[in-house]
């Protein structure tokens, strides 16, 4: 290709800028991108390029892709430099399929702070379900809060549940809610008597192994109880 134009004489800020544009429509667009000319497979290799690179659903992953030596060493640099969605995707398998809390926790924190909503509800679901935290539970509340007003919700579960439910259900461990854990003790919140019946049709969703529960709880007008409820999915989430 070079010897045929002077595209080459293009700056590499340029090139960049086009390599993003690209990595952003499909990861199939970026590789194929990268084999027009070696300034192309240069900048196709940048970290700007490759935390932007657009990254299919779970359910819809080229196994190929995985399986493959250089696939795998193409994800796992993406996930090196900090990709959001696969640094989400890494971190809920370190936390509830490999049990590394703390590798888990680092990763899930670092894909929030990039941006990623769903990363931002998983966040906020593990500080609720810190009991004896009333500073992580408040900070939780917020990033719920948050994500509530701008109706991102559906979505966020949506992506935990895609990564999650991928593995056979016996490899993810989710954490457990006890009944202490209930935030709303308000005598008058008019929702607070229901949350039984909401209770049962998030857990006949989950063993149907269905999403279709995801808006269950838009209704709800107590704050607190709505974010009860959406823990109670979100530990069941991959219990059959």
């Amino acid at each position: 290709m070079e010897r045929f134009c002077n595209v080459s004489e293009l700056p590499r800020d340029v090139w960049v800028a086009i390599a993003i544009k690209v990595a952003t429509t499909l990861i199939e667009d970026l590789c194929r991108f990268r084999m027009t000319c070696c300034i192309a497979r240069d900048v196709g290799d940048d970290d700007n390029v490759l935390r932007m690179v657009a990254i299919p659903p779970p359910h819809q992953l080229n196994w190929v892709w995985i399986r493959d030596p250089i696939g795998r060493r193409f994800f796992e640099r993406c996930i090196e430099i900090g990709h959001p969605e696969l640094l989400f995707r890494e971190a809920l398998r370190e936390l509830y399929i490999r049990h590394n809390h703390a590798v888990g926790w680092q990763m899930l924190q670092n894909a929030a702070r990039n941006g990623l909503d769903a990363a931002k509800y998983a966040l906020s679901m593990e500080l609720l379900l810190r009991r004896d935290d009333r500073d992580a539970k408040k900070e939780g509340l917020e990033l719920f809060r948050a994500l509530e007003a701008g109706n991102l919700l559906p979505a966020c579960y949506s992506s935990c549940f895609a990564v999650l439910t991928i593995s056979w259900p016996d490899e993810v461990q989710m954490p457990d809610k006890g009944e202490e854990h209930t935030m709303c003790d308000s005598t008058r919140c008019m929702t607070r008597g229901h949350m039984g019946l909401l209770y049962d049709y998030c857990r006949r969703a989950a063993e149907q192994g269905s999403i279709r529960g995801v808006g269950g709880a838009n209704h709800i007008r107590c704050i607190h109880c709505r974010v009860d409820y959406e823990v109670e999915r979100f530990v069941d989430i991959a219990r059959v």
